[in-house]
């Protein structure tokens, strides 16, 4: 999983930084203590050997989470956790997307992804709703909205950035012994899954990466469809990770899908310029 930061205090080395530049500071540091809480349990997931002891780590969120929905247990020593705490009560944000979080985080846990990860897209899209879309649904809390559509805009947005992570780290991932592209489509361009780690490039590789990138550029129209009028301003943040996002893509695709050479990244300048267009009112998504 590669959908949230290493830290908050680096997170200048993160694409997610560049998003809250334009945040008010009680709204930008309860964002930030929400991507401490995805990245301590997304390590939970991935940095574990013992599965157990995993699973066990990612329990003790859930107990995090009574004490600040029900005032159960005592105050977290952690600062971020002191902060995340805060703003659930601040900004009155609902359980069911960090539980959801937690349920995404238990499905890697469970994934033999040695045999080629998720057998369907069915699946994998369920994973990116809980990994991805979850933090959608929670970060609109923070930024503020008036329209409900603005949840499903949040939804799609999150699939569209978790597929772009998925497709920029294919090798990567694999190397690691993790495969999250669904086992049909490798099926229907007859890949094998153990070819995505070493050096996999030939044209049935190009033909599936730009079958999946096309359905990460779906995800992102429809969010930018759902996106209402009167909450445009408000969700800047969002409208600039999908922008530095919606770039990422646009340089795989331009490089041939080939992702098995230096990974694929955008400068600081092209995202602090990317962050300033989007602030500015400019159309990304042409």
């Amino acid at each position: 999983m590669s959908s949230t930061p290493k830290h908050f205090t680096d997170a200048q080395t993160t694409n997610f930084y560049y998003s809250f530049l334009f945040l008010p500071a009680e709204r930008r540091r309860a964002i930030e203590a929400v991507y401490h809480f995805a990245r301590r349990g997304d390590d939970a997931a991935d940095d574990l050997r013992d599965h157990h002891a995993a699973a066990l780590e990612i329990d003790k969120y859930r107990v995090f989470l009574d004490h600040c929905y029900e005032g159960k247990g005592l105050a977290p020593k952690s600062a971020a956790l002191r902060a995340l705490a805060e703003s659930i009560q601040r900004f009155r944000i609902p359980r069911q997307p960090f539980e959801d979080l937690l349920l995404g985080f238990e499905m890697d846990l469970r994934m033999d992804h040695r045999a080629g990860g998720y057998k369907t897209f069915q699946e994998l899209e369920l994973y990116c709703y809980r990994v991805a879309s979850t933090i959608g649904l929670i970060a609109i809390e923070i930024f503020g909205y008036r329209n409900v559509q603005t949840r499903d805009y949040a939804v799609h947005l999150g699939k569209a950035l978790q597929l772009v992570n998925i497709l920029r780290d294919v090798h990567d991932d694999a190397r690691q012994g993790r495969v999250y592209v669904p086992r049909e489509d490798l099926e229907r361009f007859g890949i094998a899954p153990s070819s995505l780690a070493g050096y996999g490039y030939n044209d049935a590789f190009v033909r599936l990466m730009a079958f999946e990138c096309n359905r990460a550029l779906e995800y992102f129209r429809k969010a930018r469809d759902l996106l209402p009028h009167e909450d445009r301003r408000s969700m800047v943040p969002a409208e600039i990770m999908g922008a530095i996002y919606w770039q990422l893509m646009r340089r795989i695709q331009k490089c041939s899908y080939n992702v098995f050479g230096p990974r694929v990244r955008l400068s600081r300048p092209v995202k602090m310029w990317t962050a300033l267009k989007v602030y500015f009112g400019f159309e990304w998504h042409q």
